[in-house]
Parts: structure tokens; sequence; C-alpha cells
């Protein structure tokens, strides 16, 4: 199977540059050092899928250029992930179909609350159209592709990582689950999170992250969902081991491994 990954955002929940701060990162003149908050868009043959729609959705839609949209799957309930979910209307205006929505029973009675007027009874023209399909541990189909939920934790908060095909995207985590690992297995590109070099409550540091990918062994590990303590992106990148490497928004990579 050929999956093209495209990073619509790598950043942590107040995304790079940060509100108010004059650090050397938020400075930067870089591209690699602005950073909206974490999605990927994943592309096969078949299919069109964002996974979560944190607050710059609108805009990451934009930058790439996307016009069709198979379905959004979600991580966890958090804002950075899914609070621009409302925009997903202008593909209901395009398609003439709801959007298929994947997310836990846990994260869909978010949305419920977040955004109670798509759930109405009475909804409001124009408001957007979602079909919510429950998922937990179990792999799904989306189309003809199928997806692999890796369990992993945020601290105490359960939040699911997926696999399609040879890639896997892990965010927002500080510790994986057993089938996750079994699920990891075989895996071309690895994309998993990395806040900061300090220890973290519920999100890996760049020093576990490195450890995590070394005992996973894809031939290719990104990181993400990255915070302006870690540094900037060209110092942190000549770091890395080989076969590592720090992701920046607008990054695409493609794994065309075949997959049993």
């Amino acid at each position: 199977m050929r999956v093209e990954m495209t990073f619509l955002g790598t950043g942590t929940s107040q995304g790079v540059p940060v509100i108010t701060c004059s650090c050397p990162v938020c400075t930067s003149a870089n591209p690699r050092d602005q950073r909206l908050r974490s999605a990927v868009l994943m592309k096969t043959a078949g299919q069109s899928v964002v996974i979560d729609s944190g607050p710059d959705f609108r805009q990451q839609m934009l930058r790439e250029r996307v016009n069709h949209l198979d379905a959004l799957v979600l991580t966890h309930e958090h804002k950075d992930h899914i609070a621009g979910m409302d925009d997903i209307r202008a593909f209901n205006f395009r398609s003439k179909k709801d959007v298929p929505v994947y997310a836990s029973e846990r994260v869909q009675e978010a949305l419920k609350r977040e955004f109670h007027y798509v759930f109405s009874e009475n909804t409001y023209p124009g408001t957007p159209k979602v079909a919510l399909h429950t998922i937990e541990e179990d792999p799904f189909q989306i189309g003809d592709d199928l997806w692999w939920p890796l369990p992993v934790k945020h601290h105490k908060l359960p939040v699911l990582g997926f696999r399609l095909g040879d890639v896997a995207y892990i965010t927002d985590a500080n510790s994986i689950e057993p089938l996750a690992f079994e699920r990891l297995k075989g895996l071309d590109i690895l994309v998993l999170n990395a806040l900061r070099r300090e220890s973290h409550l519920s999100h890996f540091t760049l020093d576990e992250a490195i450890s995590l990918a070394h005992r996973i062994g894809a031939r290719k590990t990104y990181f993400t969902h990255i915070s302006h303590q870690l540094g900037c992106h060209a110092e942190v990148q000549e770091e890395l081991p080989h076969g590592i490497e720090l992701a920046y928004d607008g990054l695409r990579v493609v794994s065309e491994l075949i997959s049993d």
C-alpha cells in the first residue's frame, strides 16, 4: 500500500511561535520553526483522511489545497485536536454529503458538548454535517483501507494513535500500551511526539522519543507535537541519530512497502 502523509501541523497546544514569547525559537525566521497545531493528512489510492482537526484546521486545509475529504479521524478530545471541526462544513457544501468522523465514545461525547449545535434536533442551516463512527481498539475500515488503532496514554487519558499500511502516527503520549507495540512491528515510517528536553507529565521527552524510536525500529522516524522549549529545528536536527528527523509543517513523506 502506498501511503502519503503530509504534516499539516507539528506544534504543541500553543503552536509556535507562542503568544507573548520572544525566545530564539519563537523569533526564528526559519519557516521550520513555525508550527501549527499537530495534525496529518493521510492519502492512499482511494482515500484522503485527516487525523485531528485542531484550531488551525481551516488554515491547514487552505495551505495544502485540500478539496476533498473522505473522513476525519480523532485521537482524543483536547481542544488542540478537535477545535476546528466546524470548518468541515466546506467539504459538506462541496460533496453534498456528511463527513464521516471516527472517534471513541468518550471523544464523541466531547464533540457533542463542544459542538452542540451540530447535533441538535433542529440544526441551523449551514452547520457541519457529520456521521459519527465509533472506534475503540479494534481495526476499522475507511473505504478499502484498514486502520489499526494504537492505544497509548497521555498521563491518565487514553489516546489513540493509528497505523495505516506501514505508517504509524502517535501524538500526545507518554506511554505506549502493549497492544500498540504489537501493532507497530514491521513498520516503515513512525511519527512520535517529542515535546521538549525536560521531563513532562503527559508527553515524551526528546530522549524518551529517541529511545522508543530505536525500540520500535521503523526505517524512518519523525518527531512531532514539538514545543518551542525543544530548540530551533536546525540545531536539534543535527543532534538526532541516523533515521530520525524533526518533522515540520508541510513535510510530505511516502511509504510504499507492501503490507500483508
